[in-house]
């Protein structure tokens, strides 16, 4: 009796290991994984109408290509453990991957604690006063707007700052 169960354990994990090394081993691939969680931080940059000049509307904004923006994080001690630049797309979007960001201490260097976001430079000449709309020159808090991709391959958690805006260099009297 001892016997047999030992051979049908036997022939049960015979049949398991050769079940499970082609799905794992096939193709050179061993388990996968664990993919780490990247920041980002999105949003838009705008030129100002000049029909709202002096206010924080950017009703008739038009999208800013090629701006470019910038991303400080700071630690509970007030020093900067990231900064980078990064430039809008054709539309004025920015995706910005903050990668090799890590907080150091879990709630304190939590992205929406320690990062701001702040204009750098447009590249249109009519267009490129800075202007504090959402703290575009101060530092653009960010908002966590419950936006997460969580795919086999990449993982992202993405908070939102602005939209921000630049101002017309010129703009007729009324």
């Amino acid at each position: 009796m001892a016997m047999r169960i030992q051979l049908i354990l036997f022939v049960s994990s015979l049949l398991m290991a050769l079940g499970w090394f082609p799905l794992t081993f096939a193709y050179g691939r061993g388990p996968a994984q664990p993919v780490e969680t990247t920041v980002v931080i999105e949003g838009m940059v705008y030129c100002q109408s000049c029909d709202a000049y002096g206010s924080w509307s950017l009703s008739g904004a038009k999208p800013i290509g090629s701006a470019k923006i910038s991303v400080i994080c700071k630690d509970h001690k007030k020093r900067v453990n990231f900064y980078k630049a990064f430039e809008t797309n054709a539309y004025g979007y920015f995706y910005a991957e903050l990668q090799g960001y890590k907080m150091g201490h879990s709630y304190l260097d939590h992205p929406l604690q320690s990062c701001h976001v702040k204009l750098v430079n447009s590249p249109q000449e009519n267009c490129n006063v800075f202007s504090n709309i959402n703290y575009g020159i101060n530092g653009a808090p960010l908002r966590f707007e419950d936006k997460v991709i969580d795919r086999s391959d990449y993982k992202a958690v993405i908070y939102t700052a602005g939209p921000l805006a630049f101002r017309p260099t010129y703009c007729p009297p009324k």
